[in-house]
């Protein structure tokens, strides 16, 4: 039976290159039937047309774009009783791609359409997280505090690189910019710990920010998030960690913590830059403070 599929397109990922791919896609969405397509105008609107797509009825609702629109897609997916939850899918046309690749969706764009019609689901665990003032999101590769969302800030500043080398060049301006580790009370359900953290991870997923392997052995199916946290270090000290982040070996140095809980209950001296999945949800004029983040094993089907 063929699928009924809603397309939610960000033609402003990968700086605005996302639509000659979207193009060239056409003629695979044709071959199976067609699908209704959806461009994002506005921040969450992608989570809105998910959220609607499901009270029409789609059999999957695809976010075809990057991270940001993958995790937009599932916010509004959320937003629905698991009953009437569409499947997702997601066709990686954005900078990073994280999410996708972490998932085991296809890497080259047009296999990842095809198996929009064609592919198995697959049950993914997600995050919630809710700040001190009851603001929530949902994410599902990585929750980063401090440091990465620095990166990505600067990552929306970025306008002639992509990819990987876009990320690098941000990791380099977050060394050179941001050196001060707020200090954080952390309660997870299997320890408790206060130290100063320039970097806070917490992962569904083993990547982030176009290849660097934060946490290695996170699987978004297993139950649990994995973390790591780089501790108050030299500037000097965070360009030694950078080729050890890319290639997951970071853990070996004792700068670095890392772990795994299903639970957390963290408080700062002072207020936290933060993104879910590659979206900002504290940045510049932040007065987030506390959070509270929570696995939901199995939430979501997405099409792999």
């Amino acid at each position: 039976m063929s699928r009924r599929v809603k397309l939610i397109f960000n033609p402003h990922a990968q700086r605005g290159r996302a639509s000659q791919a979207a193009q060239a896609l056409q003629s695979i969405v044709s071959r199976y039937g067609g699908a209704d397509w959806a461009s994002t105008e506005h921040p969450m609107h992608a989570a809105d047309l998910a959220e609607q797509a499901g009270k029409q009825g789609f059999d999957v609702v695809a976010a075809l774009g990057g991270d940001g629109t993958a995790n937009e897609v599932i916010n509004g997916l959320m937003r629905l009783p698991e009953g009437r939850r569409p499947l997702m899918a997601a066709v990686p046309v954005g900078s990073g791609n994280d999410f996708a690749s972490n998932m085991g969706v296809a890497k080259d764009a047009e296999t990842a359409m095809q198996r929009v019609f064609t592919g198995e689901p697959h049950q993914i665990d997600l995050g919630e997280v809710i700040d001190q003032a009851g603001r929530a999101r949902y994410f599902g590769n990585v929750l980063g505090i401090g440091f990465d969302a620095w990166v990505t800030l600067y990552s929306y500043r970025s306008v002639h690189l992509k990819g990987f080398a876009m990320y690098l060049w941000c990791v380099l301006q977050a060394i050179a910019r941001n050196n001060a580790a707020p200090i954080l009370d952390v309660r997870t359900n299997s320890e408790t710990f206060h130290e100063g953290a320039l970097m806070f991870c917490i992962c569904n997923g083993a990547r982030e920010g176009g290849g660097f392997f934060v946490a290695p052995d996170a699987r978004p199916d297993d139950g649990i998030f994995h973390y790591a946290i780089i501790r108050q270090v030299s500037r000097l000290m965070m360009l030694r960690l950078l080729p050890e982040v890319m290639k997951g070996t970071h853990g070996r140095f004792h700068q670095v913590r890392m772990g795994k809980f299903t639970e957390v209950e963290l408080k700062s001296d002072r207020p936290l830059v933060i993104h879910a999945d590659g979206e900002i949800t504290a940045g510049f004029q932040s007065d987030v403070t506390g959070l509270h983040v929570r696995m939901l094993p199995g939430a979501l089907r997405i099409i792999t």
